[in-house]
């Protein structure tokens, strides 16, 4: 019988290690009693061609956003200026807007002192000829669209719901939520033309559990969960996400009514099981989560960011 090992053993090559190992105790030892001795420059070569197979690597790691062009409505301030900030911070080239360019000249000085790639316009929300110019200037500086934040509100008046004045209620919707579809419905075009891409509506807590003085702001919020859900479904096949951030009572100047006295912040802490007002911050966390592709399979979602109040319709 032909016997394979015993040719194997036969013609196999010797081998003389004299190269330099290290042991389990991180000691140098020989692999061969006549291998030249571990000292002086030969005890260096052998260090030298460790280190340089072990360095690590200090390489930066690629931001979560890097590549993303966004826009994001109402920036210049609180949660919307929090939030261009973030997406900034972690890759993405943003688009900020307010209705003053008093504002976005403010918003933008501050964001490039931190050498973030930001551009801003003016742009109320309301106005068509305003929207078709907030994208116009996206493609011109950046050449696509990515995300889609749109944190634009107002609340012109308090009281109960059934208080409201026509007049107000139309306003409210007209800015709160027909200028979130309708800037949903115009970036669309320009979504479709990238991968992964994803639309966010900033809603609130209040969309929940509505607050007694803000009975159509908190209406009006409710519906921006609706939009989502439903934008959400119709927009699944084109691999469009489209989820909701809720937050909760935030320390701004658009929430100050509910904590700028001792007794509106007493009342508005003994809901909040965290015992503290949110953070613009902890908003911005939120939305670079969702239109991240850590986020890849969240759709149809409205995330409350509230420190445990309440959330249910």
């Amino acid at each position: 019988m032909f016997n394979l090992s015993k040719q194997l053993v036969v013609r196999a090559p010797k081998i003389r290690l004299t190269a330099c190992a290290v042991s389990g105790s991180g000691q140098s030892s020989s692999l061969d009693k006549n291998s030249p001795k571990l000292v002086g420059p030969n005890l260096n070569r052998c260090h030298k061609r460790l280190s340089s197979t072990s360095q690590p690597s200090h390489a930066s790691p690629m931001k979560r956003l890097a590549g993303k062009v966004a826009v994001v409505t109402a920036s210049t301030d609180g949660i919307g200026f929090a939030i261009a900030k973030r997406l900034a911070e972690d890759g993405a080239a943003v688009v900020i807007s307010s209705r003053k360019q008093k504002n976005v000249d403010s918003a933008l000085a501050e964001l490039r002192r931190l050498n973030l790639n930001v551009h801003g316009l003016k742009c109320h929300v309301s106005e068509p000829q305003d929207r078709k110019q907030l994208f116009e200037e996206t493609i011109s500086k950046f050449g696509k669209l990515n995300i889609l934040v749109s944190n634009a509100a107002t609340n012109p008046a308090v009281g109960g719901v059934l208080e409201c004045d026509e007049k107000v209620w139309d306003k409210i919707f007209d800015v709160n939520v027909k200028s979130s579809y309708l800037l949903a419905k115009e970036a669309l075009p320009l979504l479709r033309q990238q991968k992964g891409s994803s639309i966010v509506f900033v809603s609130s807590i209040a969309g929940y559990d509505a607050f007694e003085l803000l009975g159509a702001y908190s209406v009006s919020k409710t519906a921006l969960i609706g939009l989502t859900k439903a934008a959400a479904k119709d927009l699944a096949p084109d691999g469009i996400r489209v989820n909701c951030l809720a937050p909760g009572v935030i320390k701004t100047k658009f929430s100050k009514a509910l904590y700028e006295d001792e007794s509106a912040n007493d009342a508005a802490l003994s809901k909040i099981p965290m015992g503290r007002l949110g953070t613009s911050e902890e908003m911005a966390g939120v939305v670079s989560f969702l239109v991240s592709e850590d986020a890849a399979y969240i759709t149809g979602e409205s995330i409350v960011a509230s420190g445990g109040m309440s959330a249910r319709l």
